[in-house]
């Protein structure tokens, strides 16, 4: 039995601060929370604000709480420039009264580089999640593909979701012990939830799910997306299209003005993590500007034509689970068309394993932040099946 002396001379429990803005972050960093509760590593989820009402919902998924929340003003012209205005300050006291041993931050959002900053402003080893991805082009996606270069810059661990990731880091300069390759930690994400998903009511027609919302997408190019699923609707009589609108209104309202009202497509409000997890399970096809989704889906077999012109996970291309498209109507039109009619062609996209990770990124997260902070040797690395 360990006597009161005994327990004094203990060493504290390691603590690490997660900072989420967003939903997607919140689904990414909830593994690591849920991987660190049997690793020995104490944890506080300081959630931004960012995201308010969406970051609760995704985080509910996997009974994991948040610690710490940021009460942000009400944005007027929600520009990044008032966004971080308010983020610093709020997310610099709060890492105060933490005081944690490290701060993750995950992606590339403005709560991730505001955390990065706070980080580094506090002097704490700070932890990059899902790093090194890049496009090469600041304009696509925007203003994403700067955070996560500017992240890049002051992290001390890299935890890198693929080879390719870990390679574009090494090839800026970042030591190589301090780059993980770890897989991504959505796999493990949507294999968790997708287990405890509620069955999805049966749809008469075969599913298209679509998603479409970033700002490089906002104006003509989302018209387009929107002109060419009226058209595969019209060409292929047994599918449904399912889009859940972003409720920006500079996207939902040209959204509900162009498909608002036709036949087999169901314009509906934002679906939670578990509910949007049960339709890719079902679904035929995935058409998407969402980087989430274009890991998510190759997890329950599911092709993806990627709405964009440029796109930071190459992998799933190469692998040949995806294809990228961009947002022109007739590209999207003929290469969704030619997957729903040609069942030969889809089932070989459907048929690629993941490229994206195992399942266990979570776990091998929290173990480099061990190592990282001298409690225990380093993980070894993912590497996905050739």
């Amino acid at each position: 039995m360990l006597t009161d002396s005994d327990m004094s001379n203990q060493a504290p429990t390691p603590h690490l601060a997660l900072v989420v803005g967003t939903r997607p972050e919140a689904i990414k960093v909830a593994p690591v929370a849920r991987a660190a509760t049997g690793l020995g590593l104490r944890t506080s989820l300081v959630a931004t604000g960012q995201h308010r009402e969406l970051v609760d919902q995704a985080l509910g998924a996997f009974a994991v709480a948040v610690d710490h929340r940021l009460e942000l003003p009400d944005r007027g012209h929600g520009s990044q420039a008032e966004l971080l205005t308010a983020l610093l300050p709020a997310l610099d006291r709060a890492v105060g009264r933490v005081r944690p041993d490290a701060v993750l931050v995950q992606g590339d959002t403005a709560s991730a580089f505001a955390g990065a900053l706070v980080a580094t402003w506090h002097q704490l080893p700070l932890v990059h999640l899902e790093a090194g991805l890049r496009s090469f082009d600041k304009a696509n996606p925007f203003p994403e593909e700067s955070y996560r270069c500017l992240i890049g810059a002051v992290a001390d661990l890299h935890l890198a979701p693929t080879p390719r990731a870990a390679g574009h880091l090494l090839a800026e300069g970042v030591p190589a012990h301090r780059v993980l390759c770890t897989g991504n930690t959505v796999v493990d994400a949507a294999r968790f939830v997708a287990g405890e998903a509620a069955p999805l009511v049966r749809a008469r027609h075969r599913l298209v799910v679509v998603t479409v919302h970033r700002r490089e997408n906002w104006g003509e190019p989302l018209l387009h997306v929107c002109r060419a699923l009226r058209a595969v609707v019209a060409r292929v009589p047994d599918v449904e299209v399912v889009l859940p609108v972003h409720p920006n209104p500079i996207v939902r309202d040209r959204v509900l003005e162009s498909l608002q009202g036709v036949d087999r497509i169901r314009v509906v409000d934002p679906l939670d993590h578990p509910t949007l997890l049960a339709h890719l399970a079902r679904a035929t096809l995935v058409l998407t500007d969402s980087g989430g989704i274009q890991e998510e889906a190759p997890t329950f077999g599911v092709p993806v034509l990627v709405l964009r012109e440029a796109t930071e996970r190459p992998e799933g291309i190469e692998a040949g689970c995806a294809e990228l498209v961009g947002t022109a109507t007739d590209a999207i039109v003929d290469r969704a068309t030619t997957l729903l009619l040609d069942e030969d062609a889809r089932r070989r996209m459907a048929g690629v394993a993941n490229p994206y990770g195992d399942g266990r990124a979570g776990e091998r997260a929290v173990a480099a932040v061990r190592w990282l902070l001298g409690l225990g040797p380093a993980p070894d690395p993912w590497a996905p099946a050739r």
